[in-house]
């Protein structure tokens, strides 16, 4: 696919999306955020009440058949927030909430920014080892379960009943809340049920809100693990309050009528930050689902009669690889927003479902740089205003790269490097819970001495016009006869081929060979066997000879994160090895042959150096 760039012409034909329907949009609210500083007594708990104070009667929050207006929605945190209250939780504490996508995990939130307490957002896909060093890291004050999550918090020492002899018990100062779920299961002993405890609670603004400054942490959102335990990233209310006005009121034009549709988990910034906050920037509606169905996608929207949704990493591939039908286009989707729409399939999603302001985005839950596809340029992660720099990076080391002179050097446009932005007190970096992993992330001496810059550990390609093309992360790339690979480009070659539902690629090490050679982990679509000669002459039609994988694993099915991240770790430590991989192993050894089965022969002969590659 050719690289995309950005120039004069493309941002004079986008200036319309930057020229919102000002008659539909009442701007009071954003208005008041003009002058937002880190110490400004402006959060998350005042633009709650400021809507249910002024628009009591807008619907807040709808869950399947359920909706709650601004001022019912308030008037539940509120009753929430005196719980947490009652128990000591006050400004720093942290309020632990273990539930899926519910309209009571948000009123949770609510109801703990709201005293500036901090809303450790774990996630209920973990359980064990990963789930217990989570809940470690946040120190929580009240650890808040919803019955469907209780199995995988069994398997952790955080529980008021022992489960098994000699297991450690957490502090005595946790208190554990309870909610009953779907069946309304009720409280096991040592818990507090949260709905029985809250209905003999005032439903009054918490006294403390209108104190809480921006700069102080509203949540601590955990990273995927995708490669070790999760670290946890604090965002803070000024960053969020920076994302609502920018994002949902100023860039997408969020509307008083919008209904926002959101089935991305809550524990992700997507959700709780770009989802819910577009809805706060304009009083709009959110619809909350509960998680997301590729084949139930569009139904859900019809649903909720959705105008807006945001996506993330391979969701819309999932959409694409549904089988076409005649209601694609028949919802009121006017706008999407999300981050990881490959260039590959853009052009293709645009068309087919007729949705042709997509708002494309870049940043992460610790980062304090975010872009945005401000102008509707298509296959970019978008403009920024604020100032950036990408700079050349070594693939081998996984280290940008210094001159003689000790400094880092900035790629030219059009190249590929690492994203780094300047720490400055307007621009903080907020880092994670546990400071030593911060400072990870801070490159110091960048440019000029005692300077400091934030590390993305992302590499994208500078299009020009302070916009960027999201490549790969960081050991996501990989150098091979002398090049650099990256992985993402050549997972969407793969994913051109029309026999192939997912790919993921990842680097390999070989005895005697420096580098590693590609390897792609594939799974077919339905009743498709693997065409070997076809799909190497697919991708030998559009990669580089060196990008093409070298080895090929059959999988009935990817794993990956709640976010939709593919989890590379174990397939890299697997190999390609026929007696390390359970599933079916290809090797390319010709291109005219393609890919043939990998015997334990010819893994043998590979290895010791055999066969040369």
């Amino acid at each position: 696919m050719p690289v995309k760039k950005v120039g004069w012409r493309d941002l004079a034909k986008g200036v319309r999306y930057m020229v919102p329907p000002l008659l539909d949009i009442q701007r009071g609210n954003l208005l008041r955020l003009a002058g937002l500083r880190p110490a400004s007594k402006q959060s998350i708990g005042k633009v709650i009440e400021y809507w249910a104070r002024r628009t009591p009667h807008n619907i807040a929050l709808r869950f399947e058949d359920q909706q709650w207006t601004y001022a019912q929605f308030n008037a539940w945190a509120n009753r929430l927030a005196a719980c947490w209250a009652e128990q000591g939780v006050g400004p720093g504490d942290t309020v632990a909430i273990m539930m899926e996508n519910r309209p009571e995990a948000l009123a949770c939130v609510a109801a703990t920014v709201k005293l500036g307490a901090i809303a450790g957002m774990l996630n209920h896909n973990q359980s064990g080892e990963v789930l217990e060093h989570s809940i470690q890291l946040v120190t929580p004050r009240l650890l808040v379960v919803s019955a469907e999550c209780a199995a995988a918090l069994a398997t952790t020492c955080f529980t008021p009943v022992a489960s098994a002899p000699n297991t450690a018990q957490p502090a005595p100062s946790i208190c554990y809340l309870w909610h009953g779920g779907d069946q309304g299961e009720p409280a096991p002993p040592g818990w507090l049920d949260l709905d029985e405890y809250a209905a003999r609670q005032s439903q009054a603004n918490p006294p403390g809100t209108g104190r809480v400054r921006a700069e102080q942490p509203c949540f601590s959102i955990f990273t995927s693990g995708t490669t070790g335990l999760p670290k946890a990233s604090v965002m803070t209310h000024y960053r969020w309050l920076a994302a609502m006005a920018g994002v949902g009121g100023m860039t997408l034009g969020i509307r008083r009528k919008d209904v926002f549709y959101c089935c991305l988990p809550l524990y992700h910034n997507n959700a709780l930050t770009v989802a819910w906050g577009s809805v706060l920037s304009m009083g709009a509606s959110l619809a909350l689902d509960r998680k997301f169905s590729a084949s139930q996608f569009w139904e859900r929207v019809r649903h909720y009669d959705a105008t807006v949704f945001c996506y993330i990493g391979e969701l819309l591939r999932y959409l694409l690889n549904v089988k076409p039908c005649p209601t694609d286009r028949q919802h009121r989707i006017r706008l999407i927003t999300g981050n990881g729409l490959r260039p590959e399939i853009w052009d293709q999603f645009e068309q087919r479902f007729g949705i042709h302001r997509i708002y494309e985005f870049y940043g992460a839950s610790e980062s304090n740089i975010g872009f945005i596809n401000l102008f509707g340029v298509s296959q970019t992660a978008g403009f920024t205003p604020l100032p950036f720099a990408i700079v050349e990076f070594d693939n081998d080391t996984e280290t940008p790269r210094r001159n003689h002179n000790g400094f880092m050097q900035r790629i030219p446009r059009g190249g590929i490097g690492l994203l780094i932005s300047e720490v400055t007190p307007r621009r903080p970096f907020d880092g994670y819970t546990d400071p030593a992993a911060g400072e990870k992330k801070l490159l110091r001496d960048v440019f000029k001495k005692g300077d400091c810059w934030f590390n993305s550990g992302d590499l994208v390609r500078d299009q020009g016009m302070h916009h960027i093309q999201f490549v790969d992360r960081v050991g996501d790339t990989f150098r091979w006869k002398g090049e650099n690979v990256a992985a993402g480009e050549v997972e969407g070659a793969i994913a051109q081929h029309p026999d192939i539902d997912h790919g993921v690629v990842y680097g390999v090490s070989i005895p005697g060979c420096d580098g590693r050679a590609g390897m792609a982990a594939v799974t077919l679509s339905p009743g498709v066997t693997l065409n070997g000669p076809g799909l190497a002459q697919h991708l030998n039609r559009l990669l580089p000879a060196y990008a093409v994988p070298l080895f090929l694993r059959i999988r009935d099915h990817q794993e990956t994160t709640g976010t939709f991240k593919y989890r590379k770790v174990e397939l890299k430590q697997q190999g390609f090895a026929p007696d390390q991989v359970a599933e079916p192993v290809y090797v390319l050894l010709d291109s005219q042959r393609g890919y043939q089965p990998l015997t334990a022969e010819l893994a043998r002969q590979i290895q010791q150096g055999e066969i040369r590659l």
